[in-house]
């Protein structure tokens, strides 16, 4: 970013804020604001106190509020390579967002449908699917501990297992809620967890949630880990200097809104020398990466058997919902019973088990090259797209072969430019701010599928070229965008 960009991007803020405080006080003074927190309480209100107060939803009112357009957009069709999104317009009188009742046709650039089973499920998982309505509940009604578990619960276990190198495996109906509810039942007090900086928030809030002192090291850095490591083992626990009973660390094989791929590698190689336990979130990486779908180990090259725990989702890849967590027997064995995932949480619908493990038969080759032929298609599609957008001059975060592909657009109007643009030329994007990125550096975030043509792309690269030139983000090229 050069120096123009980070102090027009801050001085957009400072403007947006400056201006957001002045309409707060007018309000305020005036009595004429559809705000009612910053009126004061008077006669026919209740006597409560607000469950926000002004100064706490300012971010929210003030300046997400200005382009809430642009988020959230209801689509009504499958998520595949092309969606329709229903059009929305502001309520005169209470500024909200209706729908008009009219829908547009996008080509679908922001959905995790990286194997593109939402283009053919009919054709690739439906009738298997479908059957399994006949023969199970749509809900389990129970949680996996008590009343939940089926035989196509403990099916799937044994495919994850087998297909991700591991033991055993057990399966979550959330993947926010694996990450989430695991993290506790595998560290607490007396731990140390190592977790990158970039992690997911379901990675950080289960590591708040364990009670373990948290540490964080530098992005995808293995000696910055090894320099956190070193000093953990050598100093031990703060004021008492006891060794730590175990030490953790936490990464993800593709970050969700870098586009990385872990150094896996290398950071495997460190956790083993400081014997620390590694666990790797395949959530965007287990059948996107590798040359059959197994992950970032494949991909990098490491042993499963080097990486403690392997967890991952089936939203992505797998076109269904829900997580697992792959380990030794001993540790699947533990969550099985400590972890309140699976004690409390509603377990995994059987039908969704039935749609995952077709798709992993798909993946792993069911006597037909159709899974190889969807992992190539991914990869080929990302690194034509990342490579087109490098060339047309956007700053673009990430790895090649990665299926998420950041573009920095820095200042928050280009936020909603952006969006509002690529939607009057049917493409449908998301776009990233503050706080799920740091202040300056607002994005889109494009995610590629195995179900568009080369000719969608080749199209969508045209019109994001139009549009990058319009709002002038072409920051690889001139400074000034």
């Amino acid at each position: 970013m050069s120096y123009f960009t980070e102090f027009t991007t801050y001085f957009a803020y400072m403007l947006l804020i400056v201006v957001g405080h002045f309409r707060d006080f007018w309000g305020r003074a005036s009595g004429r604001t559809r705000w009612k927190t910053l009126l004061p309480s008077g006669a026919g209100r209740a006597k409560l106190a607000p469950l926000f107060k002004s100064w706490e939803n300012f971010y929210t009112r003030r300046l997400y509020d200005r382009i809430i357009d642009v988020f959230n957009r209801p689509i009504c069709s499958s998520p595949s390579a092309w969606i329709t999104v229903q059009s929305r317009a502001t309520d005169p009188a209470t500024k909200e967002l209706e729908k008009t009742g009219k829908t547009q046709r996008c080509l679908n650039l922001g959905s995790y449908n990286y194997l593109g089973f939402a283009d053919d499920w009919m054709a690739t998982c439906g009738p298997p699917v479908l059957r399994t309505v006949d023969d199970w509940p749509i809900s389990c009604g129970s949680s996996r501990s008590d009343l939940g578990t089926t035989a196509l619960h403990r099916t799937l276990e044994e495919r994850v297992a087998a297909f991700v190198g591991k033991e055993d495996a057990v399966v979550f109906n959330m993947g926010y809620g694996t990450n989430s509810t695991t993290v506790p039942a595998l560290v607490g007090k007396g731990d140390l967890v190592v977790s990158d900086e970039l992690n997911h928030a379901s990675i950080v809030n289960g590591c708040r949630a364990s009670g373990a002192l948290i540490r964080s090291f530098k992005h995808n850095d293995a000696e910055a880990l090894e320099a956190v490591l070193r000093e953990a083992v050598s100093m031990g626990a703060p004021r008492t200097r006891r060794p730590w009973k175990k030490i953790l660390v936490m990464v993800e094989g593709i970050y969700s809104m870098e586009g990385e791929i872990c150094n896996l590698k290398a950071i495997a190689a460190v956790a083993k020398r400081y014997k620390a336990y590694l666990y790797l979130d395949e959530a965007h990486s287990i059948g996107a990466l590798g040359a059959n779908g197994r992950g970032a180990c494949e991909h990098c090259g490491v042993d499963p058997k080097d990486v403690d725990i392997l967890m991952g989702t089936f939203t992505k890849s797998f076109g269904g919902m829900g997580g697992y967590v792959a380990a030794s027997k001993a540790v699947v064995d533990h969550l099985r019973v400590a972890c309140p995932g699976i004690l409390n949480h509603d377990a995994m619908s059987p039908v969704m088990c039935a749609q995952v493990l077709r798709a992993t038969e798909i993946i792993m080759g069911d006597g037909t090259d159709l899974g190889a032929s969807k992992i190539q298609d991914l990869k080929d599609n990302s690194n034509y797209f990342r490579k087109e957008l490098v060339n047309a001059g956007l700053h673009v975060y990430g790895d090649y072969d990665s299926p998420i592909i950041p573009v920095l657009l820095y200042n928050p109007t280009k936020i909603a430019a952006f969006s509002r643009e690529c939607l009057k030329r049917d493409l449908a994007v998301v776009v990233v701010g503050f706080p799920a990125t740091t202040l300056v550096k607002s994005r889109a975030r494009f995610c590629v599928s195995a179900g568009h043509t080369r000719a969608d792309l080749e199209d969508a690269v045209a019109k994001i070229k139009e549009v990058a030139a319009l709002i002038k983000i072409q920051y690889k090229i001139t400074p000034f965008g």
